[in-house]
């Protein structure tokens, strides 16, 4: 079986993909940085998601000789400008937490109506080998931030980020649901279309 390492310590991040791989049938052994305690903390010094993604992946790639999946993610606010982005995850400071985060976004936009809190999640997913290959994709969920949190699955802004089109926030969703509709879902079934052949690729040297 083929071993694939996730460039995350994040337990909600790692069991999506785990499930998505799993429901596109692919036979790939999933392992995150937890079972990796060596690798210390992964740096993330690029100003855009791509760059943190390759980044991330060529890192751990390079010190595992391993191939790995990396993706860098996070919420634009339209009515901030693209704000918090790369630094969604550590939006409110040292020691963010999700409710930290979540409580100074919504804080952040008291006074913005309904119809200008538009904002999308955006995912950049990179495979990546020991020698340096890699491909790329990346996935866009469009939807709006809510005036309070609602649901409880999920992480991250998930409890106030809006799909318009199902009318509830991503942590009201079941897995199954937030799976296909979400930015980190589109990614990840681009880049599992390649997969096999990237693996083939690497093996053959």
């Amino acid at each position: 079986m083929q071993e694939l390492v996730v460039a995350t310590r994040n337990k909600g991040k790692l069991k999506e993909i785990k499930q998505m791989l799993h429901k596109r049938g692919l036979e790939i052994e999933v392992r995150g940085l937890e079972e990796f305690p060596s690798i210390g903390e992964v740096p993330e010094p690029g100003e855009t998601f791509e760059e943190n993604a390759i980044f991330k992946a060529r890192f751990v790639a390079q010190r595992l000789g391993r191939i790995v999946l990396s993706d860098d993610s996070g919420l634009e606010v339209d009515a901030l400008n693209g704000r918090p982005g790369v630094y969604s995850a550590r939006f409110s400071g040292e020691g963010a937490t999700d409710e930290r985060n979540n409580a100074k976004l919504l804080e952040m936009l008291r006074s913005v109506p309904p119809h200008k809190r538009g904002a999308q999640f955006r995912c950049v997913m990179v495979l990546y080998s020991p020698e340096g290959d890699y491909v790329l994709t990346q996935g866009i969920w469009r939807g709006r931030i809510a005036t309070e949190p609602s649901g409880d699955g999920g992480f991250g802004y998930d409890p106030i980020f809006i799909d318009e089109e199902k009318g509830m926030t991503a942590a009201s969703m079941d897995m199954e649901t937030k799976n296909r509709r979400s930015h980190r879902g589109r990614a990840l079934l681009k880049i599992s279309t390649l997969m096999e052949n990237f693996f083939a690729m690497v093996q053959k040297g």
